[in-house]
């Protein structure tokens, strides 16, 4: 609808290594897949653009990927794209959060906003519900719409391997945890050894005006808003409480946000 396809290729990256990363590994390199109806090579170099861009920005290489043309599958204008990263960690450096324990403390690291998460419920408010356009302006966030949903996610590798390198940062992390679909409690459960449970105190952290926009703009439930998109956090680290402050001070010299969001708790 917006016609800018130089960023997909970013969220298409960072859907694959901001994943990766929560085992600790360092993404080495990408490859991709896109398949469209008709030939078209400059929508395909304005996505293989985000996609370079992404690659760039989570320090790993694009060193290939497959083009499909099939007329017969794809409307016209219609194209799907795919990829997969691999990456290296030490065995012995694997994070799988069996070392999470009591007390450890959750850092919620900012989101770009939605993220690659909660599409089909967005499109369902502002085009069936409100009937706004992409280039419309949305004065309670001062941007068009089309610039509020294709704003790309945050990649968060670098990041990662800025804790992996601080010796004392990468001793005291216990867990990393991606938050997509299903939000906070879901992304972060998962990661969780047996016996521990994680108290998330919900107005620790400044929710992002489009997600208040958006949740007024359909009536969305405060629970459901929460179990689809990522409210603002799309990354959460998992640390020992007296390495917080340290911790804290390395995500801001990324250029991240970061909110001491909740802890883990022994389940009685």
């Amino acid at each position: 609808l917006v016609g800018k396809h130089d960023t997909i290729g970013i969220d298409l990256v960072a859907m694959c290594v901001n994943d990766v990363i929560c085992c600790g590994a360092k993404p080495l390199f990408f490859l991709d897949y896109v398949a469209m109806g008709k030939d078209d090579p400059d929508l395909l170099e304005q996505v293989v653009t985000g996609i370079s861009s992404g690659c760039e920005q989570s320090g790993c290489a694009l060193i290939g990927g497959e083009t499909a043309i099939m007329p017969d599958i794809y409307q016209k204008g219609d194209y799907d794209v795919a990829g997969f990263c691999v990456g290296v960690v030490e065995k012995s450096e694997i994070l799988d959060g069996s070392r999470i324990r009591p007390d450890d403390v959750l850092l919620g690291v900012s989101s770009s906003g939605f993220h690659s998460n909660g599409y089909s419920l967005i499109r369902q408010i502002v085009f069936e519900l409100a009937n706004l356009k992409t280039d419309q302006e949305i004065e309670a966030l001062g941007e068009t719409l089309g610039d509020v949903l294709l704003r790309p996610t945050h990649l968060y590798a670098k990041l990662v391997q800025g804790f992996r390198k601080n010796e004392d940062l990468n001793h005291s992390l216990s867990g990393i945890a991606h938050v997509t679909g299903g939000g906070l409690v879901e992304n972060v459960t998962r990661i969780l050894p047996n016996g521990i449970s994680i108290n998330v105190r919900e107005n620790s952290w400044l929710v992002p005006p489009a997600f208040s926009w958006l949740q007024q703009l359909g009536e969305v439930d405060q629970d459901e808003m929460h179990r689809v998109f990522n409210m603002g956090i799309g990354l959460v680290l998992v640390v020992r409480p007296e390495i917080v402050v340290e911790a804290m001070k390395l995500v801001h010299e990324f250029d991240f946000d970061c909110f001491e969001i909740g802890t883990c708790e022994a389940i009685t």
